[in-house]
């Protein structure tokens, strides 16, 4: 139910603002600060990978027990200490200490991702008046997308002005100041508290595990992106940090729109349609690198990858939703689970194709299969698209 003291564009703020902190800054900010940690010596290229891994693994925990957590803690308790675990942990991985200690802080900061995007997106989804949940969706991820863009747009600077620990403890004052923005925004806009269900309650069946593994596929597409490009430009084309940072901000604000460029055409041309159009992006955005790493295939990749990476997000919280109804956040919570579980494996396999082969292509090899293959499983049967033709498409 919507409480009359939450209005509906400061409960999508609410989302905003979780997923800036709790994905966009807690993610993709290490991205950005990869290519100068390992230049600086603080990690060498194998180790900042294996690190990337390592918070995608607790991500995966994260999605698997949020909604426990959820249940006993509740959702404002819960969602506000894992906003604060990603702020402090800003904060610890400014110490030069062996890899093992930022290993550490980035698994537990992983894991708090997992549980924001668990737990934010489907309190928003229940709060949201239905009309309005396609554009709530893209709300929602668009916290993603800027929180890439605030770190495309002042990490560089920070770290040439004061160094490597500096950027960190600058992403940590950040993160405390989107903590306490966050206490007000969910302020009388707590959903009902709900119970525990099995782990696998939700699914129902063939299709929904489908869907499941399409979700899954789509992670190991976007793993690439993620974690090696702006490496990938600095020092694989040797453009420099200069040109790396540029089509990082590039991504992250497509990151930023894509979210709600979907979501509102989901709002009129239907959520079916609008997934296969970001699957097919998605496609190009891994292709791109392998064929064209010239300056425009770099953009192009780049608001390709962006877009999807976010979006696709959105899409399938609104198709879990529209799949399963009332049992819609658990098969949510699997579907996340088997996102972070794909982006994990992919995640340690690619660190370790990288350390083997000093190559930065076969990388994103590995990601244009998945999005192939996310493509494929989303093209749903006839008969299971027959059968769900009546359900509205409008985002519930």
């Amino acid at each position: 139910m919507r409480s009359a003291n939450a209005p509906p564009f400061r409960l999508m703020l609410a989302g905003t603002a979780a997923t800036f902190l709790g994905i966009g800054m807690q993610r993709f900010a290490y991205a950005l600060l990869l290519p100068a940690m390992i230049t600086a010596g603080w990690l060498a290229p194998s180790v900042g990978g294996m690190i990337g891994a390592v918070n995608l693994g607790g991500y995966l925990f994260g999605a698997l027990f949020g909604p426990r957590l959820e249940a006993r803690f509740g959702f404002r308790r819960l969602l506000l200490a894992e906003m604060g675990l990603v702020a402090l942990s800003f904060a610890a991985s400014s110490l030069p200490l062996p890899w093992a200690w930022l290993a550490l802080w980035r698994m537990l900061a992983g894991f708090a991702g997992g549980t924001v995007m668990v737990v934010a997106g489907p309190a928003v989804q229940a709060l949201i008046p239905p009309a309005w949940r396609g554009l709530a969706a893209g709300f929602t991820f668009l916290g993603v997308g800027s929180g890439v863009v605030f770190g495309a747009l002042f990490l560089p600077l920070v770290m040439r002005e004061a160094g490597i620990a500096a950027s960190w403890w600058f992403l940590a004052a950040g993160g405390a100041a989107v903590l306490g923005l966050s206490f007000w925004l969910w302020r009388g806009g707590t959903p009902p508290p709900r119970s525990p269900m099995p782990l696998f309650g939700g699914i129902r069946g063939a299709h929904d595990w489908r869907l499941v593994l399409a979700y899954a596929a789509a992670a190991v597409a976007a793993t690439p992106h993620m974690v090696w490009w702006p490496d990938f430009i600095a020092r694989g084309l040797g453009a420099g940090s200069g040109t790396a940072g540029t089509m990082w901000l590039i991504y992250g604000a497509s990151a930023a729109l894509g979210p709600l460029l979907l979501g509102r055409m989901v709002d009129r041309w239907g959520l079916g349609p609008t997934l296969l159009f970001a699957l097919a992006l998605q496609v190009a955005a891994d292709i791109l690198p392998l064929f064209s790493v010239g300056k425009a295939g770099l953009v192009l990749s780049s608001l390709a990858a962006g877009a999807t990476a976010t979006g696709l997000s959105g899409l399938f919280l609104l198709l879990t939703r529209r799949e399963s109804g009332g049992a819609s956040a658990t098969l949510w919570s699997v579907a996340t689970a088997a996102y972070g579980a794909a982006q994990t494996a992919s995640g340690f396999f690619l660190a370790w194709l990288y350390a083997t082969t000093g190559q930065h292509l076969p990388l994103f090899a590995l990601g244009l299969a998945g999005a192939m293959l996310a493509a494929l499983l989303t093209e749903r049967p006839k008969e299971a698209r027959a059968s769900s033709a009546s359900a509205p498409e409008r985002g519930g």
